[in-house]
């Protein structure tokens, strides 16, 4: 018998694919004594955008969250998915943030670090495994896998062997996009089987509607590691049902020894858990074959949908699916996963609604380009990196190499802040948002972004048609009001109607607010562009840093503002040259397309 093992994705990439990693510990917690009961080789439980959303929107200390899971799981490995010299952020770190996180991570419970990197550029991934071995726990190697003309079994065999030499425990296939076929399943895993005397697990999303499929494949030759999700958040950009694999292998030489029953028990909690996150339903939850042409994953088309919707051009999501792949191409074929799908994906918006190919260039991907990231697959577009970088040297060393040791100066720059070398990784990693955790934290006014209720006697709301109130307080001149507001037509981007009741008593207020992209000038708002020094953004996003002050002189070209969209930074330049007469914006400020941030005077 060769028994079949299953990591359960419920507490970590399940919900991150499907309410946009909203669940909450307080929603974990209560079903753990029957999850740590089922016997799963693991449970992933931390990692990929959970440490963010934890600080960002929940207002919860994620390793607070760690600690509660480890005391509430006794009897099960715990497992995290760590982004090689990313760790848990968008950028490289050194060497000695890397050592230290994963030594922190491994003390507060993490058992198993599946370790990738976006390339596949096994250099950013050495400190890493070696940090994981070092603390004496399970270091599984990733191989991200994709489709293009450079990416054969042959090169993901060639990467496996490396990630075993370098001391990997395991070998995971991560199907980010769900592109695999049960063909190419068996092929691959056939192939790693044959060479590579370690355990093989297969990661698949269920996006394209394969996945189970390639999952018995995989199985049948050779792999004994399976990811899957209990069925309350399954399938869509999810992964495979718990139940369902479990029965489909139940009485065959690849029984799971699962008890169907106790794991149906806990999906029916899931079930009356998912219904208090409504407002943060995917609306890719079935299946969309799309994804094995256009490569695009379910998170990122989500991401991507929103985008355009903010600036009245969701109709165009078809020309931005077309063009991903042909950025792609231009960036060496890099496969499509965090952060390489918010750098392709934000590059091709911008070539879309700025009518003209690289216009406009984002830092990451001139970052990219420069080799700030690591070695593309395949060659990038000569002309491309040209235009993005100038005559700037490229990177041919593993990037981590120039970065000096930044652990003492993180612990300077965020001081009394930080109560534990915890808050000072969690500030390592999202400075900005870790610096307003902690404060808030401090002054005791850590409130988490709210959650929906349902209307009385309904389940669930179909998408378009979401009913959302939001409850405050607002105090004026010393009056204290307790208000809520009530959005209806919602499925009219330009034209919202939002209903307000205040203390109770309906207010006869109806108000129009017009989306950013076609706002008209109006008090309070600023202006349309009309003069040739008029500087405006492309897309909406939030203001990281103006790099001029009123009364400087500047050339068309120069940089003036550094913005942020999809998590990603692109500098504004000057449309003219002249003298910075006026400044609209401040740091951390909303923008919007089609609206005046700053005025040049020629």
């Amino acid at each position: 018998m060769t028994k079949v093992y299953i990591t359960d994705t419920i507490l970590r990439d399940a919900h991150q694919s499907l309410i946009a990693t909203r669940l909450r510990t307080e929603d974990m917690l209560p079903v753990c004594d029957l999850l740590d009961e089922v016997g799963f080789w693991s449970l992933e439980v931390w990692g990929g955008a959970t440490f963010d959303a934890c600080l960002r929107f929940l207002k919860e200390d994620p390793w607070d969250r760690l600690r509660k899971l480890r005391k509430a799981l006794p009897n099960t490995r715990l497992q995290m998915l760590l982004r090689g010299q990313n760790l848990l952020g968008y950028r490289h770190y050194s060497d000695d943030v890397v050592q230290e996180f994963v030594k922190l991570a491994a003390h507060e419970g993490i058992d198993v670090f599946r370790v990738f990197d976006a390339l596949n550029d096994v250099r950013n991934l050495q400190t890493a495994l070696s940090a994981v071995k070092e603390a004496g726990k399970h270091a599984q190697g990733t191989i991200c896998y994709t489709v293009s003309p450079v990416h054969t079994n042959a090169l993901f065999l060639k990467l496996g062997r490396e990630l075993v030499a370098m001391g990997a425990d395991s070998i995971a296939i991560k199907d980010m996009a769900g592109l695999l076929t049960p063909h190419a399943t068996a092929q691959l895993v056939s192939t790693l089987k044959e060479h590579l005397d370690v355990p093989l697990f297969l990661h698949s999303h269920a996006t394209s509607g394969l996945a189970e499929m390639c999952q018995l494949k995989a199985i049948e030759n050779g792999c004994n590691h399976i990811d899957t999700a209990l069925s309350a958040f399954a399938g869509g950009t999810s992964h495979p049902p718990t139940e369902s694999m479990v029965a489909a292998l139940r009485g065959t030489e690849f029984d799971t020894e699962l008890d169907l029953e106790l794991l149906q028990e806990i999906s029916e909690y899931f079930v009356r858990i998912r219904k208090k996150y409504h407002q943060f339903e995917s609306e890719f939850t079935g299946v969309d074959t799309r994804v094995q042409v256009n490569q695009v994953p379910g998170g990122m088309m989500s991401n991507l949908a929103k985008q355009l919707e903010e600036q009245g051009a969701l109709d165009r999501i078809h020309e931005v699916f077309a063009e991903i792949p042909k950025v792609r191409k231009d960036l060496g074929y890099p496969p499509l996963v965090t952060p390489t799908s918010q750098i392709v994906g934000t590059q091709a918006v911008l070539n879309v609604v700025t009518g003209e190919r690289y216009k406009t260039i984002t830092n990451e991907v001139k970052r990219y380009l420069q080799g700030g990231y690591g070695q593309a697959p395949a060659p990038v577009d000569a002309k491309l990196r040209h235009k993005a970088i100038g005559k700037e040297a490229v990177i041919d060393v593993r990037p981590a190499d120039l970065l000096k040791p930044e652990l003492d100066a993180l612990r300077k720059e965020i001081g009394d802040l930080a109560q534990s070398d915890t808050d000072v990784l969690s500030f390592a990693m999202f400075p900005d948002v870790a610096r307003a955790f902690l404060t808030e934290r401090r002054d005791g006014k850590l409130v988490p972004e709210p959650l929906q209720a349902l209307s009385p006697g309904i389940s669930a709301l179909p998408v378009g048609e979401r009913i959302a109130p939001t409850e405050f307080k607002v105090s004026v001149h010393g009056e204290t009001y307790d208000v809520q507001i009530t959005g209806a037509n919602i499925s009219d981007q330009r034209n919202r109607r939002f209903y307000i009741t205040m203390d109770g008593v309906p207010q006869e207020v109806d108000l129009e607010v017009l989306s950013g992209y076609k706002r008209e000038s109006s008090p309070g708002q600023r202006a349309v562009p009309s003069k040739p020094g008029d500087v405006v953004t492309t897309m909406p996003g939030n203001i990281v840093d103006i790099l001029v002050n009123i009364g400087d002189q500047v050339n068309a070209g120069d940089d003036l503002l550094v913005t942020e969209a999809m998590k990603m930074e692109t500098q504004i330049q000057a449309p003219i040259s002249g003298t910075v007469r006026l400044i609209h914006v401040t740091k951390g400020e909303r923008i919007n397309p089609n609206e005046v941030l700053m005025e040049i005077e020629p």
